[in-house]
């Protein structure tokens, strides 16, 4: 089954990179890095999920409530996105 979402690939590549920045954080701790630079590290993380979260969000509105307004059955999933975002915030 074809996916609806545009962006999935987007967020898997983010996620990728982010993977790979938490192990350089790590490399870091090993090598006794700073620890303002860990925190900017870390700041950069914390960025980089919350904008694969945005593409996320954005992707889910676009195809998901989009879908959702088109069948009349909307109030199941802004009940489900109201839960993620109180979740995700």
């Amino acid at each position: 089954m074809e996916s609806h979402h545009k962006h999935r690939k987007d967020v898997r590549d983010r996620l990728s990179r982010i993977e790979g920045h938490v192990r350089g954080i790590i490399k870091m701790i090993d090598e006794d890095r700073t620890c303002p630079d860990l925190l900017i590290q870390i700041a950069a993380v914390r960025a980089a999920l919350s904008k694969a979260g945005q593409v996320i969000l954005e992707d889910h509105i676009e195809a998901c409530i989009g879908d959702a307004v088109a069948s009349g059955e909307v109030e199941p999933h802004l009940v489900e996105l109201r839960d993620a975002l109180s979740k995700f915030f």
